[in-house]
């Protein structure tokens, strides 16, 4: 099947809003409203100039089933977690940096810059690498968050470092936070869709 609307739906189509009814029509106000909203007060972008969702916000309106239970879990990420900004954008660019899924990645360096993550902490973060310029709590984050994305696991040593600054409670929100991100990795992956120019 040919890719339509500037390749930037990846193997998917990008739905038009104005072919739209029912639950995919009022997902996408849903998306538009919440979502496209953030994405643009963030620095990325979420949308075409014609209203087309890119990113993985048009792989979302494909399953109106499924997606308002993942909305879900991304709202109470945001209201719920004990951790803070910093280290929430670390972990989610070290996710995107093992699944090197370049719209997670443009995306999140976007939110990052947004909450005071310095830019070579950035480039270091998005190449998977290890940065000075990241606090001790969050190189201990990266390194855990890219452990378990890429190793499948946490070692005892680096789990007791993770526990001894974020609480058991903190790596519960860690470890919800790198499920998000892999389904949202696993999404852009498939799909093959790819950061705007």
């Amino acid at each position: 099947m040919e890719h339509v609307n500037s390749g930037l739906g990846g193997r998917l189509p990008l739905l038009d809003p104005k072919n739209l009814v029912g639950e995919q029509a009022d997902l996408y106000q849903t998306l538009k409203s919440k979502l496209v909203t953030w994405a643009e007060e963030s620095g990325f972008k979420g949308q075409t100039p014609n209203g087309e969702l890119i990113g993985p916000f048009n792989p979302y309106l494909y399953s109106t089933g499924i997606t308002p239970g993942f909305l879900a879990w991304m709202a109470a990420d945001k209201t719920g977690t004990t951790l803070d900004k910093r280290v929430h954008e670390v972990v989610i660019l070290s996710v995107g940096a093992v699944w090197q899924s370049p719209y997670e990645l443009y995306a999140h360096s976007a939110v990052a810059r947004k909450a005071g993550v310095p830019e070579a902490a950035i480039q270091a973060l998005v190449r998977g690498e290890h940065s000075d310029e990241l606090t001790p709590a969050e190189q201990v984050a990266r390194r855990f968050a890219t452990q378990l994305a890429s190793d499948r696991r946490v070692d005892d040593e680096l789990y007791k470092e993770a526990e001894d600054i974020f609480g058991t409670r903190g790596l519960v929100d860690m470890v919800y936070l790198v499920g998000l991100y892999l389904l949202t990795c696993a999404l852009l992956n498939t799909f093959e869709i790819p950061a705007p120019e």
